[in-house]
């Protein structure tokens, strides 16, 4: 197993264990965790708490403990192929033909390795918009391993990635601008991210909508000066003392010699068009972000998740050494976006419901509710919301689940399971809801978007 971390630009690097260990799901939730922790503690003086002084956050040591546990993970990694007998090399490969690779490490020593098969999973990473004054900015790949707090930040982008950061960052005490060029969570439901949105607004994250940036330059007193164009030709300004991009992430395929292994690329996006993770070339393989969603049957966009590698790798190496059949399953996989309203999905968007189905084939039952835990400390009225989209000519079946609030992670994955099973509306409203949950929420829908009724909740 080949493993290499190019520094970022902002000179990062980490150990074993890729993005989602080290630049990713882990620290990010970690970091959001800590988001929580701070707005727990303003909820908790109505709860009749006393905080005898102002509670205030450290930045560094929010970091090094973080730090801390990303490590203990690389070596459980590290320890763990030594278990299982995987010679690990930490170096750069890089196909020479269609069964070399030629590996360099950091000293420069080559390892040349030959195969009977080849599993590419070498992610991506984040991508950085061409403009003059870019290497003043970090990335995500940076702000986790931040070593001095980010001051006030910009962050450019509204990804997923994008989102998350700035309500973390907020979160533990921040001004946070967010400059957004069109539309939040692109690829996710829109009235979601719209519900997402409206809450960072509310808690107090700046949207700065409709802009690109232009430039950005350092001042003398170490700040950075961000210059923008906004979609109606007028410019704006700010100043900022972190400006982190998160604009997209592109796949590391470019620098790994496929040509001479003779695999096709898709030229667009630089992704590996894949059938049963097979590629063109029979005898290599590819998992993970790096895949085309668009040569799955039928297509999927939620390729770019750790837990769909992992599942895409198991099954993988049981079909290549233990003689199973079983393929992965790209549909119906469910994620959550990390923000200060948590937002968990699975299945289809009502956009993409009713572009596959037609409005008038669909049905969505909805609801706003507020959690029983946020009603001592009165807030978040309407804040919360969930929806099942669900397809009238097929008895009600579920195509997709929605939910924006507390803990819609660990929610979203037990229906999840549900809507691998096929449920249908019946089978959510024939469960016994759990009182008083947020999760009962779903199994209580009633109210159709169709009857024009108010789905707004009174009472508990």
């Amino acid at each position: 197993m080949l493993d290499f971390v190019k520094p970022s630009p902002a000179g990062t690097t980490w150990g074993l264990g890729g993005t989602c260990v080290n630049v990713g799901c882990i620290p990010k939730k970690l970091m959001h965790q800590a988001a929580q922790l701070g707005q727990n503690i303003k909820d908790a003086s109505s709860y009749g708490w006393k905080i005898s002084e102002q509670p205030g956050h450290k930045w560094e040591e929010m970091v090094e403990n973080v730090q801390m546990h990303i490590k203990s993970l690389n070596f459980g990694y590290r320890a763990e192929l030594m278990t299982n007998n995987v010679k690990y090399i930490n170096a750069y490969g890089v196909f020479t033909d269609p069964h070399t690779v030629e590996a360099v490490d950091k000293k420069g020593k080559v390892h040349k390795l030959s195969a009977d098969q080849f599993i590419i999973a070498v992610g991506g990473r984040p991508r950085l918009p061409d403009i003059p004054g870019k290497e003043l900015g970090i990335s995500s790949d940076d702000i986790f391993a931040l070593k001095t707090p980010p001051g006030k930040t910009l962050v450019i982008g509204a990804s997923y990635v994008a989102l998350e950061c700035a309500g973390f960052i907020h979160g533990v005490g921040f001004e946070t601008d967010v400059m957004m060029r069109s539309i939040p969570l692109r690829g996710f439901d829109q009235q979601m991210a719209g519900q997402i949105v409206s809450y960072m607004k509310e808690e107090g994250v700046n949207f700065i909508e409709g802009a690109s940036p232009t430039s950005i330059e350092q001042l003398d007193d170490g700040a950075k000066m961000v210059h923008w164009k906004l979609s109606d030709g007028t410019e704006g300004s700010g100043k900022y003392d972190t400006v982190l991009f998160a604009v997209g992430r592109d796949v590391c395929t470019d620098q790994m010699g496929l040509e001479n292994a003779g695999v096709v690329i898709n030229p667009k996006n630089k992704k590996i068009p894949v059938v049963n993770e097979q590629t063109n070339v029979p005898h290599i393989y590819a998992i993970g972000d790096v895949i085309d969603g668009d040569s799955l049957n039928p297509p999927s966009a939620l390729t770019e998740l750790t837990p769909v590698a992992i599942q895409a790798g198991k099954l993988l190496a049981k079909r290549l050494y233990e003689d199973a059949t079983k393929v992965m399953d790209y549909q119906k996989v469910a994620t959550t976006v990390y923000t200060p309203l948590e937002y968990g999905c699975v299945g289809l968007s009502e956009d993409e419901a009713i572009n596959l189905y037609g409005e008038e084939r669909i049905e969505v039952y909805h609801a706003y509710y507020k959690p029983l835990e946020w009603t001592v400390p009165h807030r978040g009225d309407n804040a919360c919301y969930t929806k099942l989209i669900c397809s009238i000519d097929d008895n009600e079946r579920v195509l997709g689940f929605h939910i924006c609030g507390p803990n819609a992670g660990d929610i979203t994955q037990g229906f999840a399971v549900a809507m691998k099973c096929g449920a249908t509306k019946q089978d959510f409203d024939d469960t016994v809801g759990i009182h008083p949950t947020t999760a009962e929420e779903v199994t209580t829908l009633s109210v159709t978007k169709r009857s024009g009724e108010s789905a707004e909740r009174t009472g508990c």
